[in-house]
């Protein structure tokens, strides 16, 4: 989609004292220098505007660590660029004429993360749209196309063409798409031109390609092609856009632009369709494959997708657990999205561990590849117990002993239903329909009779006593508070 006006803010930020925070990436000329090469850090900054949309922030590739250092290589940059430059007009004879130099800016949105996959695609870009722009501009001499706005005809009359290519997410261009559409929906690609037709100026700024990862993404996986090839398809139809190609205008721009696509792509010999044939086939084909849970699983599909946060910790009753006390389907496919994006899910909760596991079996979560094991981390027993790395120890708090012998003697002479919690046991001195319900409704670990009180407490640690509907067993507990300062 074309938009003209977007161009102006993208490209212009404030003047030398701001160019640190400025949207500057080491510019390619179409002859590449290796010391003009892609930097892996990236650092914010800032476009000015008025719009709440430019209070956000992007990565620049090729920054610098500090201001200073900044300006010196920008100023660099630029400096090396015009004595290139300079070089070419002494060396080459007249006869030849002078080298149009194609200048790409490559910039990352910075809320995408510093994925491999998205940095060497940024890497490869720098080579990739050079090459679209100086085959499309060959392209353009003698066309006879009757639809494409002919604003831009001869590019050999500049000195130098401009072009910069943003990549971000979903979230971004639907901003974009809604504050100069009028569209509240995330799409694939924009284009803001920023040439002004009969400015005499030696510079062609083309204006800016901004492109969805995110959406990218998904459509490569519905295509059938690699993350970048989905790209490169997008990148040659947002440069098409910016010189003069617009295939809603009318049926016959849409052929002309769509023929254009596809001559674009098998010259440069790039995997799939022109962006509006792969969207017509997408309308036309009843069968077209439709995202899931599942699919995003597949490599290649979200691994660039990364969240701000690492860890979500979770409790069970009342969070995941449903009234049944069971995870449903929608909690496991969200757990497993999240876990599929790098997020780690920590279980804090009142249960005990072995309860945990068998609820999160149920729903093929559990063991060393799910949510819970023996060796992932957690809190259990209300904290009393927490399990950091490879499952180890790392705090346990036990209940004093004379503490769990009153409130085991109060158990037999009131015939309250106690249940201790032992690590990952449960210890009772007999049976009640309360304490059988806390394993067969709520999944704790069947308790084990004890003979006696002295039996009880000698055959394990007691971190905690269990707490139910019973209004005699909570008497029970204040009384232990009460009486021994629990």
């Amino acid at each position: 989609m074309l938009l003209p006006r977007f161009s102006y803010l993208l490209r212009h930020p404030p003047p030398l004292h701001a160019m640190a925070r400025a949207v500057t990436c080491a510019t390619q000329p179409s002859h590449f220098h290796a010391s003009l090469g892609i930097a892996t850090s990236r650092h914010p900054v800032s476009l000015p505007s008025k719009s709440s949309l430019f209070c956000r922030t992007f990565h620049a590739l090729a920054r610098c660590q500090s201001e200073e250092m900044t300006r010196r290589r920008v100023a660099g940059v630029r400096a090396g660029q015009r004595e290139y430059r300079k070089a070419r007009r002494r060396a080459p004879p007249k006869s030849k004429g002078k080298e149009l130099q194609l200048c790409v800016d490559i910039c990352i949105e910075e809320d995408l993360p510093d994925d491999p996959e998205i940095l060497s695609i940024a890497e490869l870009l720098r080579l990739n749209v050079p090459m679209a722009m100086k085959l499309v501009f060959d392209g353009l001499k003698g066309s006879r196309y009757k639809t494409r706005d002919t604003a831009i005809s001869d590019v050999g009359g500049f000195d130098s063409v401009e072009l910069s290519v943003l990549l971000c997410n979903d979230e971004f261009i639907r901003k974009l798409n809604k504050e100069w559409r009028n569209e509240d929906r995330a799409t694939d690609v924009l284009s803001m031109s920023q040439h002004v037709p009969g400015l005499k100026i030696p510079i062609l700024m083309l204006g800016d390609v901004v492109i969805s990862v995110e959406t990218a993404a998904r459509q490569a996986e519905e295509r059938g092609h690699t993350l970048l090839d989905e790209i490169r398809i997008l990148m040659v139809h947002g440069l098409l856009h910016l010189l003069g190609f617009d295939h809603e205008i009318s049926e016959e721009a849409e052929v002309e632009m769509e023929r254009e696509e596809e001559i674009l792509l098998k010259s440069l010999d790039w995997k799939g369709k022109g962006l509006i044939r792969s969207a017509f086939d997408a309308e036309t084909n009843s069968n077209f494959h439709q995202d899931s849970a599942d699919d995003r699983k597949k490599e290649g599909s979200l691994r660039f997708y990364k969240p701000k946060f690492r860890y979500i910790f979770c409790d069970m009753d009342g969070t995941l657990l449903n009234s049944k006390s069971q995870i449903s389907s929608t909690t496991a496919n969200a757990l497993r999205e999240a876990s599929s994006r790098g997020v780690k899910i920590v279980i804090a909760t009142g249960k005990a561990r072995p309860a945990v596991i068998d609820i999160f079996k149920m729903v093929d979560l559990a063991g060393k590849d799910g949510i819970v094991s023996e060796f992932s981390p957690g809190v259990f027993l209300q904290g009393l117990l927490v399990y950091g790395r490879q499952g180890q120890e790392i705090f346990r708090s036990n209940l004093d002993q004379n503490v769990c012998r009153e409130a085991c003697l109060y158990s037999l002479e009131n015939k309250v239903p106690l249940i201790a919690f032992c690590e990952g046991r449960c210890l009772t001195l007999f049976r009640d329909p309360l304490v059988d319900s806390l394993h067969t409704i709520y999944h704790e670990p069947k308790a084990e009779v004890m003979p006696s009180v002295e039996h009880l407490l000698a055959s394990a640690d007691i971190q905690v006593f269990t707490r139910t509907n019973s209004c005699s067993l909570v008497s029970a507990f204040d009384y232990c508070i009460l009486n021994n300062s629990l």
